[in-house]
């Protein structure tokens, strides 16, 4: 049987490269909001390992919660404060525990997009 895990990868749409450097946090979301782990992207747009590994991984509802202000202001992306994109939530559940689970964000100073990836 194959254990699960979840991975996520920011792009910056507006630049057309990987988004390295943003600081993305997960949650768990049973009965309040546990924070999991907090991570950064490197080169790739992509943390270094799981954001969640197989060991700590378990169906559930979960947050990630993107740190995109802070990315937009360090590439001079941000405009005028207060900026319209800071903190990027995406909440979403894991139903199968032995399943790759991927949420990646498109990213750009004024919109962004997610779904379940591979």
């Amino acid at each position: 049987m194959t254990e699960g895990y979840l991975t996520t990868h920011v792009l910056d749409t507006a630049r057309g490269v990987p988004a390295a450097g943003l600081r993305v946090a997960l949650y768990r979301l049973s009965g309040g909001r546990e924070k999991l782990v907090e991570a950064v992207t490197n080169a790739d747009g992509r943390t270094d390992a799981p954001i969640l590994p197989a060991e700590r991984f378990a169906a559930g509802v979960y947050e990630l919660v993107f740190h995109a202000g802070d990315y937009l202001r360090e590439t001079g992306q941000a405009g005028a404060e207060p900026l319209f994109l800071d903190q990027v939530p995406i909440r979403f559940g894991i139903s199968d525990p032995q399943t790759h689970y991927h949420v990646p964000l498109l990213l750009s100073p004024h919109g962004y997009s997610s779904y379940r990836g591979s």
